[in-house]
């Protein structure tokens, strides 16, 4: 009877490891925390910082007009600015997302005064479920990374985390 019970237990342990194992887009993170992004448009490069101190950084993909700070809803462009994480989707089109405060009230006012829209859902973001090649500059003006690194980001990247994106 204890060989049976003994079986049982190990078949349990390997099903439940089976079924959390590994596959999971959540991660866990137990560093410093990321007290602030930096984006560098023109290098393409994101870095999540501990104060001064580099924790991680990335290569990006921004929106498929990259130059200059986004002004109206479908201009391609990715904003330029201080903005901090707005939420966490876990069931984002593109694997994982952070929500970017874009438009801020200077944002709005400006595209109002123009008769337009400023647009929105600005987002740090995975590249999954898109069907074009993944390469360069693609979305409509958020920022893109893989997602095996989304899923780091997400995992490391609080809410009010303040993001600063330079031309």
């Amino acid at each position: 009877m204890t060989f049976a019970r003994l079986l049982s237990a190990f078949l349990l342990v390997a099903l439940l490891a089976a079924c959390g194992g590994g596959n999971s887009k959540f991660r866990s993170y137990k560093g410093p925390a990321v007290t602030s992004i930096q984006v560098h448009k023109g290098a393409r490069k994101m870095y999540l910082l501990h104060d001064a101190k580099v924790l991680k950084q990335y290569d990006i993909g921004l929106g498929f007009a990259p130059e200059g700070h986004k002004q109206f809803e479908g201009d391609g462009r990715t904003p330029e600015g201080t903005y901090f994480i707005s939420f966490h989707n876990p069931k984002s089109r593109y694997h994982l997302s952070l929500g970017i405060s874009y438009p801020n009230l200077a944002d709005s006012a400006f595209a109002a005064s123009q008769g337009k829209r400023p647009g929105g859902d600005i987002m740090i973001h995975g590249r999954s479920n898109y069907k074009g090649t993944n390469k360069g500059d693609w979305t409509a003006g958020c920022i893109a990374v893989r997602d095996k690194e989304m899923e780091e980001i997400y995992a490391m990247v609080r809410q009010y985390t303040p993001i600063h994106i330079l031309p």
